[in-house]
């Protein structure tokens, strides 16, 4: 595990879905439906089976899943290689998925192309984007980390409070922390650090 932050992909930017409906593989929740996501708010989580500061949030994203139904769509994305971590492939984000209790959309990104799209670089990695599809927030859940006092998520629920209710996001926006993402051997984006 190589201790990472998230790059702050710059706020504003579109939500690449034409390159996430090209390139995500469903595993659980259903395929990626463009009509569904249509005006809607969407918060995209880079997440894995295998981190511990995943694990770490999986309560407080299940909380959340509830509590934004029918508001904000949720789509989970795991970009880990399966030749490195296996554990992190269809079977293990299944396993995930039924034993948190997730109905939102969780896809595989194998060639992680998405993961480039957007960026990311750890597990953990949020994105919130408002019913336009730009970019609203992209961070933290909140300060809590692995061991220390439980996730509540109390960073992206103000920022969800306030683009639902038509306010500024609240600032300033913290990177997430969590693992790098397992780049393909070969293939780490330039801001890879790891």
């Amino acid at each position: 595990m190589v201790l990472t932050s998230s790059t702050m992909l710059p706020l504003g930017t579109p939500l690449p879905l034409a390159a996430m409906r090209a390139a995500l593989r469903p595993v659980t929740g259903g395929p990626l439906a463009a009509a569904a996501l249509a005006g809607s708010p969407v918060l995209v989580l880079f997440l894995c089976p295998h981190c511990p500061f995943v694990k770490h949030v999986e309560t407080e994203l299940t909380r959340l899943q509830g509590d934004l139904e029918g508001r904000v769509s949720l789509i989970g994305v795991c970009s880990n290689s399966t030749a490195s971590h296996p554990q992190d492939g269809p079977a293990g984000m299944a396993a995930q998925a039924a034993a948190c209790g997730w109905t939102f959309p969780y896809l595989q990104d194998p060639d992680q192309s998405v993961a480039r799209a957007f960026r990311a670089a750890c597990t953990p990695d949020v994105f919130l984007f408002d019913g336009a599809h730009r970019l609203a927030y992209r961070g933290q859940l909140d300060g809590s980390r692995p061991g220390g006092e439980p996730c509540d998520g109390r960073d992206l629920r103000a920022a969800v409070t306030a683009l639902l209710e038509g306010r500024p996001v609240p600032e300033p926006q913290r990177p997430a922390i969590g693992c790098n993402i397992k780049w393909q051997a070969g293939a780490e984006p330039p801001w890879f650090s790891g």
